[in-house]
């Protein structure tokens, strides 16, 4: 008789069956989990990133392949990038670890740098909670761990990340390191590229505080890590010291989210699957019995968005316009309500956001010398009518 199944084994029973018969799991990587927790919202790409499903192969045969992904021009310079930063066993690195970072430790005048080779991903990590132990416990020293191995459960199976580097210090804390080849202009660098590297280095906070969990005592795992790019327009390399409690608080949200991924399958209709070889028909009606949060961001960050920057617009929904403009409208939802809210045909107009549209609309009318909608002007209703507008 087969043993009892538990319930994360019919969870992962359940997203086999969602990917379909004979497709492998598409593993999770810490770009994956970060845009995760870039639109925490969106049930459809947590029940398919979830279940190991290949967005990039869904999307093309859906007819809307993504153009998401790095070049290989740029994965080339990065890669160039990073090996000069980590060149004399990452002397340069280190000392900006210690200029940003810890400028009250001894300068790196050398640091270990241990070997992290093992048999596969399983291997690796063990290998790499060995060599983070053996650090900690060597007070007095820097230590440089070159793409260490780390594990993080996801919906019940590990995804497996690897960093560009973590610095054990002197006083046994651990940092992140994330090297990109986006370059810092006068000391800053493009936010939203910033805010991305952001949330992918929380991702390796959260799973160097796992393993540092299995320590005692337990080291600090510190939220401030270094982002090292290229400086200016050259290829020297500078850094900056980026905090991440928010990403890394809101990423360990929606990790907490998608191990209840199973609330999301149970809603699905019976039989639902998301196999590429499926008829486009039967695939669609899949994909879209799952709801999805689209915004302009996704299109930067998921291989699905084209298909449902499609769907946002054929539907009409405000989110298709950004979340901001989202956050502003209320219950307006759709393009649709806002235009009739603003003519005066529909919506209360006690709401903050009716009246706002209505006031706009009647400056906009007088600005083009038109007739105001519902035929009333700005000025017949006295100056604190478009006092909010100012």
């Amino acid at each position: 008789m087969p043993p009892p199944r538990t319930r994360g084994t019919a969870l992962r029973h359940r997203l086999a069956e969602l990917r379909g018969p004979d497709v492998p799991a598409r593993a999770l990587d810490a770009r994956a989990l970060a845009a995760l927790a870039a639109n925490p919202g969106c049930k459809r790409r947590a029940i398919l990133d979830g279940a190991g499903v290949n967005k990039a192969a869904v999307a093309s045969a859906l007819g809307a392949p993504s153009a998401f992904g790095q070049s290989q021009f740029a994965f080339t310079r990065g890669n160039a990038f990073e090996a000069k930063v980590k060149a004399d066993g990452g002397a340069e690195l280190l000392r900006l670890v210690h200029e940003r970072l810890d400028r009250g430790a001894e300068p790196p005048a050398h640091a270990r740098v241990p070997e992290l080779t093992a048999i596969g991903p399983e291997g690796r990590t063990a290998r790499t909670a060995l060599a983070l132990r053996e650090a900690t416990e060597a007070r007095g020293e820097w230590t440089l761990l070159d793409h260490p191995m780390l594990a993080l459960d996801v919906a019940g199976s590990p995804a497996f990340l690897e960093p560009d580097a973590v610095v054990v210090h002197p006083d046994g804390s651990w940092t992140v390191v994330e090297i990109k080849s986006f370059p810092m202009l006068d000391g800053s660098a493009d936010p939203a590229k910033v805010g991305a590297a952001a949330r992918q280095a929380a991702v390796y906070v959260l799973a160097l505080e796992q393993v540092a969990a299995r320590l005692d005592p337990a080291p600090r795992v510190r939220h401030r890590v270094l982002l090292v790019c290229p400086k200016d327009f050259s290829n020297l390399p500078t850094a900056s010291a980026v905090d991440v409690r928010k990403q890394r608080a809101v990423t360990a949200r929606q990790l907490a989210r998608l191990t209840r991924i199973e609330d999301i399958a149970d809603a699905l209709p019976a039989g639902t699957c998301f196999d590429p070889e499926l008829p486009p028909a039967d695939l669609t009606a899949a994909v879209e019995s799952v709801p999805a949060t689209y915004a302009p961001e996704c299109l930067s960050a998921c291989e699905l968005a084209f298909h449902c920057r499609a769907r946002s617009r054929a539907s009409g929904a405000v989110t298709s316009l950004g979340r901001a403009v989202r956050a502003e409208l209320g219950g307006l939802t759709t393009v649709e309500d806002v235009l009739s809210a603003a003519r005066g045909e529909s919506g209360d107009p006690d709401d903050p956001a009716v009246a706002a549209l209505r006031r706009a609309a009647r400056l906009r009318a007088e600005a083009l010398g038109e007739p105001a909608p519902g035929g009333v002007t700005s000025a017949a209703l006295g100056p604190e009518a478009v006092a909010p507008c100012r």
